[in-house]
């Protein structure tokens, strides 16, 4: 346990108030509070752009030994409003560790608390669902923290994606990573797919790139028109739409730029946020969950071969059941029996709402990125016939 740990305070929106261990960074913080069921890849759900304005809580009761690399990154930053544990390890046994997990977070000044029975938070937040907290290790009075709290916009009022996104154009052609080699894989590439970046993961962009689709990455105000023109000039093959933060009601002005692609029969292919997004501009509106889906440990029935996948989720909103008018449903979670996946009946169209790069794992939903290779393959062949 870190040596220079600091009081920290936690009120929730429900009146529940704490006195907490600070490991890391410092300040105050407001967000909503989540929990993460994934025992092992801290690291990857920290820096995954999707959890920006969230509190990550993990179920996992120890965290920090493996410490922290360059290698597990899944974005340039930490775009998370912090960190809680039940219990922080400061000591790294891991040989690929370059820093401690305190180290890690001290860099970005992302607030990591600890000495809280996640056990009791994670039981409250399945029972009254998320909610917006904040994290304080400058305030400790109980009606100061109330009033920063009721001050702050909730995360569905606030949008997210300027902050995750790039904010220019960039080719990706990494591969996945080669623990063989220890370094990034550089296959031939037979595709170009223009990737819409909400949050993109990196491992998403890794996993396209090793299923021959070089991936250039554009910016959340992409231009429809743009891309469309490009695709008829053959210069973009296909439309990938990556996974985000927030509310995807609060996207009007993307929505109405994907409803052109779809309008020019592009392939595209959606993850997470990517997936709701393309059910706003096919004109069904998403709706958010109690708690959410957040871990690396959710079956999903895949009805297109009746078989039963485990899967990496990170996500508050689903698509409603209404979208089977217009498209086929082929993924449910057999948790609560929500979507996890369709193809559009009329469009070169298909998404998904887990992550099937699951960086660290599981990894039995990877197929779908071959699957997206095989319909720009198709779609290409069609077209030159």
């Amino acid at each position: 346990m870190a040596s220079d740990m600091k009081k920290a305070w936690i009120y929730c929106a429900n009146g529940l108030y704490l006195q907490v261990w600070a490991f890391s960074g410092s300040g105050t913080r407001v967000g909503e509070i989540v929990f993460n069921t994934s025992l092992s890849g801290y690291q990857e759900i920290i820096t995954d752009p999707s959890y920006a304005g969230q509190f990550i809580t993990f179920t996992m009761p120890e965290i920090g030994i493996v410490g922290a690399n360059d290698q597990d990154c899944e974005s340039r930053g930490i775009f998370a409003s912090g960190v809680i544990v039940r219990h922080y390890n400061d000591m790294v046994s891991s040989f690929r560790a370059q820093m401690s997990l305190k180290s890690f977070l001290d860099k970005h000044n992302i607030l990591g608390v600890c000495g809280v029975d996640t056990r009791a938070l994670v039981k409250m937040i399945r029972n009254e669902g998320s909610m917006m907290i904040v994290i304080s290790t400058e305030v400790e009075d109980k009606v100061k923290l109330a009033e920063i709290l009721a001050q702050t916009p909730r995360i569905e009022q606030q949008d997210h994606i300027s902050q995750v996104s790039t904010t220019k154009s960039f080719t990706h052609d990494d591969g996945v990573f080669d623990f063989d080699v220890f370094s990034y894989s550089k296959p031939a590439t037979q595709y170009k797919v223009a990737v819409i970046d909400f949050g993109a993961k990196r491992n998403i962009l890794n996993e396209l790139v090793s299923v021959g689709l070089l991936a250039e990455v554009f910016p959340h105000d992409f231009s429809a028109q743009d891309i469309i023109e490009r695709f008829e000039r053959g210069e973009i093959d296909g439309v990938f739409l990556s996974n985000g933060p927030g509310d995807p009601k609060m996207l009007s002005t993307q929505v109405s730029q994907i409803a052109k692609l779809i309008e020019a029969k592009i392939p595209i292919f959606g993850i997470c946020l990517g997936h709701q997004l393309l059910a706003l501009a096919h004109g069904y509106e998403t709706y958010k969950l109690k708690f959410g889906h957040h871990g690396g440990n959710h079956p999903v029935k895949n009805l297109t071969n009746n078989s039963v996948e485990i899967t990496s989720q990170n996500h508050n909103y689903c698509v409603p059941e209404s979208i089977e008018q217009v498209a086929d449903v082929t993924h449910r979670n057999l948790f609560d029996n929500t979507i996890e996946g369709v193809r559009y009946k009329n469009a070169p169209i298909f998404s998904v709402q887990h992550h099937p790069e699951a960086s660290p794992g599981p990894r039995e939903s990877r197929n779908i990125f071959e699957q997206f290779a095989t319909l720009i393959h198709q779609e290409r062949s069609n077209n030159t016939r």
